[in-house]
């Protein structure tokens, strides 16, 4: 939560609407090192059960004042012993807030995808990135090849770059103007990764940008290191704000889900395509999904990735040069940062790690691809399904080539008429997973920002 002071938080919770079994726990104090930020771990929650929560803040001037309650609720999981029948678990996932110049738009109700993924009522969200766009401003109008005009919610530190830890900040404030994102956010939990965008586009530690005159700061390593710390301000992390940041981490959601979330952006090296440059994951995090694949008990295992594995993503798209994704553009054997993948796919195979599938996005179109061994340059695995979505508000973009290494096949996409489409033409996406805990059925949809289902695969259990 945020108070606009400093401020202590309370939360009561309970698992009835009427909080008439509530119990209260007095959290830390909201303070402007944390631009009044604070959250507060609850545990030992009944699993399979909803739980209803009031946060409010007593202002540390007075120790009287309260704020006005903010309620919410969410689910609990299944415990991991639970009976089929009681595992059902549904998710949704896509990426990309606030991109290309579109933002919130009040005239169409603002950004409606997230009262479209509520009114489904799932269990968790996982966003893929670009939770905020730091490196793109938002002008008042932005118009359409057709004359029409999109109309912005605009702030003074969105009218710029962001290249101070308040500009990082007011990124993620400007988020939560949308009526749509706060009444999401308080009934969905969230798992966040992040990208690019949060700091700027196609950033590395080693990123110089001299010849950007937007930007006063040229190293983008000041920039990730304003970025990391709003972020983990702003976003529902675990860990507190100190010390280096872990995002990956596994999330077990019943007997019949685990989720992986990785960290695509903070351990690569250089975005250049050479033999030499291997580190994506980075040895630690490749380490900890092997292992935390096998010890993982759950029918499905769901990795969460910020980019795709197959889709050719180039560092400059203007030159077709370099590579932000681990995609080489090459075709053949795996090389460069190919090589984790390599290892860890075949890993999954000789151990007999079985439904393993991936979601991701970055690319701004939604997709499905089926990577074949029969068709891979490398073909030491087991075939697996890679579902893409997104935007959420952002231009649409694609499709991007395939790289042929790990032999990605297009089972499904839906690609842009126009590059930068915009959110009145159609350009915004998420998916939905829905797995039925009795049969152990995985249903996977894509859908339209409206929730119109575009696609859906069934996936029966191995």
């Amino acid at each position: 939560g945020r108070a606009d002071r400093p401020a202590r938080m309370i939360v009561d919770y309970a698992t009835t609407e009427s909080f008439t079994d509530a119990r209260r726990v007095e959290g830390p104090s909201a303070l402007g090192a944390t631009d009044f930020t604070s959250r507060i771990r609850l545990d030992a929650l009944p699993p399979g059960q909803t739980i209803f929560y009031r946060v409010t803040y007593l202002d540390l001037g007075d120790l009287k004042t309260l704020s006005e309650p903010a309620v919410g609720r969410f689910r609990t999981p299944p415990a991991s012993g639970a009976a089929a029948s009681s595992a059902d678990v549904s998710f949704v996932w896509s990426a990309d807030t606030a991109g290309q110049g579109w933002g919130i738009n009040p005239e169409i109700g603002g950004m409606t995808i997230y009262e479209s993924m509520r009114r489904f009522e799932p269990d968790f969200f996982v966003h893929c990135g670009d939770t905020i766009y730091a490196d793109n401003p938002l002008s008042p109008e932005k118009k359409l090849p057709d004359g029409r005009l999109w109309k912005n919610l605009v702030t003074e530190a969105k009218s710029k770059v962001a290249e101070s830890l308040d500009e990082f900040r007011s990124n993620h404030l400007y988020n939560f103007l949308d009526d749509n994102l706060r009444r999401f956010n308080a009934e969905v939990p969230m798992m966040a990764l992040w990208d690019d965008h949060e700091v700027v586009d196609n950033w590395t530690w080693e990123k110089r940008l001299d010849a950007d005159p937007r930007y006063k700061i040229k190293d983008a390593r000041s920039l990730a290191t304003f970025s990391e710390r709003a972020f983990r301000e702003y976003m529902p992390l675990a860990d507190g704000l100190d010390g280096p940041m872990r995002l990956y981490r596994r999330f077990s959601f019943g007997p019949r889900l685990d989720l992986f979330r990785l960290d695509m952006r903070s351990f690569r090296g250089p975005n250049t395509v050479d033999v030499s440059n291997t580190a994506y994951l980075g040895n630690d995090q490749l380490a900890w999904l092997k292992q935390a694949l096998k010890s993982s008990k759950a029918t499905w295992k769901i990795v969460a990735a910020d980019m795709p594995l197959g889709l050719v993503v180039y560092d400059d798209w203007r030159t077709k040069t370099g590579a932000d994704g681990l995609a080489n553009a090459d075709d053949g054997p795996p090389f460069g940062r190919e090589l984790e993948i390599a290892s860890l796919l075949a890993f999954i195979k000789h151990e007999d790690i079985r439904n393993v599938h991936w979601i991701t996005a970055d690319v701004h179109y939604p997709a499905t691809h089926r990577y074949d061994p029969a068709r891979a340059a490398f073909s030491d695995f087991t075939p697996f399904y890679e579902f893409v979505s997104g935007p959420l508000c952002a231009g649409g973009f694609g499709p991007n080539a395939l790289d042929r290494t790990f032999g990605p096949q297009i089972v499904f996409q839906k690609t842009p008429s126009r590059i930068d489409l915009s959110p009145l033409e159609g350009s915004c996406h998420f998916g939905h997973v829905k797995i039925d805990g009795r049969t152990g059925l995985m249903t996977v949809t894509h859908r339209d920002a409206k929730g119109e289902a575009l696609y859906r695969l069934d996936l029966a259990p191995v």
